[in-house]
């Protein structure tokens, strides 16, 4: 039996913040009902109840009739642990392909699917370290600190979906990146000193790989053209792009060329602007050197 914590307890949604169905996302519900659904008939053809079939995957029986409901996403192990449970031979399984798809907000699904097609991305990012950055603590304690508070659900959530647009730095092959962060918040210990010391740590690793360049833009500059706020580009293989920023076309997306070029010069400024790769990843090692 899988159980969570001590020997014996069944998991409940305590156990797992952070993986309700929102019910303004038409496609999520969608998929997430038509999952739940397949569950309750097979585990009802093997005549199996809720309540046991929920002590053979170790979860609440409460936790079975959400999921079944489509008021529940589950997660990849519960999908394992009831296939072999259903000895479905690997259908169930598979449902995750189609579930970690609505497994985060429609907002993230949307950003996540355009970085993930990029060939080129390019970032400005103002007041924090940037998301595809960010280690899971670090992104915990930045979303933790929002005002009014998110729900611990909410909370969980946000830090997964940023967490997986972070496999970007995993294809194959790989895009090319840009990063210009500014220093003052690399000097900001957020979540404290283990936190900080782990997210300069991956910085460091990140701006060490060969697809990727990372710059710092110092604060004692006297000339800064980011001033606007944050900026992203993404560049594909047919050509086109679309860029975004905070103070500019009142930050939607835009893929007019006359709206890009303008981006791509403010961008371009900031990284003549910034300093040098090497120096800045000598300032991030000073950095983590002072904790």
């Amino acid at each position: 039996m899988l159980v969570d914590g001590d020997a014996g307890r069944l998991k409940t949604e305590a156990d797992e913040p952070g993986w309700e169905v929102d019910p303004d996302d038409e496609w999520g519900v969608a998929v997430i009902a038509t999952v739940g659904r397949q569950l309750k008939l097979r585990r009802e053809a093997v005549g199996m109840s809720a309540a046991d079939f929920g002590r053979a995957v170790g979860y609440g029986e409460d936790l079975v009739y959400k999921i079944e409901g489509g008021k529940r996403i589950p997660r990849q192990e519960y999908l394992d642990k009831a296939d072999e449970a259903l000895g479905a031979g690997g259908l169930i399984s598979a449902t995750w392909e189609d579930v970690k798809k609505v497994r985060y907000p429609r907002k993230v699904r949307a950003l996540g699917e355009m970085e993930a097609k990029a060939v080129e991305i390019g970032v400005y990012e103002c007041n924090s370290v940037h998301g595809l950055l960010q280690t899971p603590d670090h992104a915990r304690a930045l979303i933790e600190a929002a005002q009014p508070p998110y729900s611990p659900d909410d909370v969980e959530r946000m830090v997964a979906a940023r967490l997986a647009r972070q496999a970007v730095f995993e294809r194959a092959p790989a895009p090319s990146i840009h990063f210009v962060l500014e220093e003052a918040p690399l000097r900001r210990p957020l979540g404290g000193t283990m936190v900080w010391r782990q997210q300069l740590e991956r910085l460091l690793e990140v701006g060490r790989m060969r697809h990727v360049t990372l710059q710092v833009m110092p604060t004692r500059v006297e000339v800064h053209s980011g001033l606007d706020g944050r900026i992203e580009l993404l560049k594909y293989v047919d050509g086109t792009a679309v860029g975004r920023s905070d103070g500019a076309f009142s930050g939607r997306p835009v893929s007019d060329p006359r709206q890009l070029r303008i981006l791509e010069l403010r961008y371009g400024t900031i990284r003549a602007q910034a300093l040098p790769p090497w120096e800045s990843l000598a300032l991030i090692e000073q950095l983590l050197g002072e904790t």
